[in-house]
């Protein structure tokens, strides 16, 4: 369908989507217009009506499908429809009488103090330049909360030495500094000082594996779930879990929530605000322990 193409075209080049967002969006769009066509004989957006999109929502909530994975869902559809009314392809919206699903929460997995000091202190990462690109990956999500994506797409040019902080590219291109220790500045200029001794490498991204290949989000991934599950007994053991760990422990010392929105990249505070149950249960604890009256 031309409309699909030119929605997509759009969040692409115009609204500058992830890939991961597009190909999903995509995905929604296809599978609904699918249905839709062989349930109700129907292939023109003008021809949709709320009660065709609450017929499709009902067969997936019948399929056991998450509340997340609807509310996106939802949301491919009224990014649609909404692109559509700006198109003058329609006049009114079918989604404006849909209602999102309420996603029960979460509660965030972190990895707790003494489980990341052993993580980082105790465990030992594979011999030569593959275990030290291992380690720093660690280093930096846990160090600078960083999403997966924003790892993989950190380069050289990215590491600023004499201010001691990395530029991130982070959602809808969104540029954000963080501060990085001396510590971790030295790591990185060791690894850069390293990196360049690979012969063949013909791009500029910060982290790579033994033959010079920019690492990738599966890559990542296979090592933060390896050396979560040698230090912790976590079920989750994504990348996600470290950044987590990362805005947990700096609200457990007493950092600004305002400052680790900023660091996190997040567009509003309550999306930050999840992770202050941690500090919550950790002040429990210093009152039973202080207060005599506890």
């Amino acid at each position: 369908m031309n409309h699909i193409s030119n929605f997509i075209g759009y969040i692409t080049t115009e609204k500058r989507y992830s890939i991961h967002t597009v190909q999903a969006y995509q995905s929604d769009l296809e599978q609904f217009f699918l249905f839709v066509k062989s349930q109700y004989e129907l292939e023109q957006p003008i021809d949709i009506k709320h009660t065709h999109i609450r017929s499709w929502l009902a067969t997936l909530k019948n399929e056991n499908l998450g509340s997340g994975s609807i509310n996106r869902k939802i949301s491919s559809l009224k990014s649609f429809f909404k692109y559509l009314q700006k198109q003058q392809v329609i006049t009114i919206s079918p989604t404006g009488k849909i209602i999102s699903p309420k996603k029960p929460k979460r509660l965030p997995s972190f990895v707790n103090e003494k489980n990341m000091q052993n993580l980082l202190h105790e465990i030992t990462f594979t011999e030569g330049f593959a275990g030290k690109t291992e380690r720093l990956i660690i280093d930096i999500l846990y160090q600078c909360g960083l999403r997966r994506a924003e790892l993989c797409g950190l380069h050289l040019v990215d590491i600023d030495f004499y201010n001691n902080s990395l530029k991130v590219l982070g959602k809808g291109n969104k540029e954000r500094i963080i501060p990085i220790g001396k510590d971790l500045s030295n790591s990185i200029h060791d690894y850069i000082n390293e990196r360049s001794l690979i012969d063949g490498i013909a791009h500029s991204q910060l982290l790579i594996n033994a033959k010079g290949k920019p690492v990738g989000p599966k890559f990542v991934y296979n090592v933060v779930h390896k050396y979560l599950g040698e230090s912790t007994t976590l079920e989750k053991r994504s990348p996600h879990v470290l950044r987590h760990t990362f805005a947990t422990h700096l609200l457990n010392k007493g950092a600004d929530l305002n400052a680790v929105k900023e660091l996190l990249g997040h567009a509003n505070l309550s999306a930050t605000q999840i992770y202050t149950h941690n500090t919550i249960d950790t002040l429990k604890e210093i009152y039973k322990k202080a207060h005599p009256k506890a």
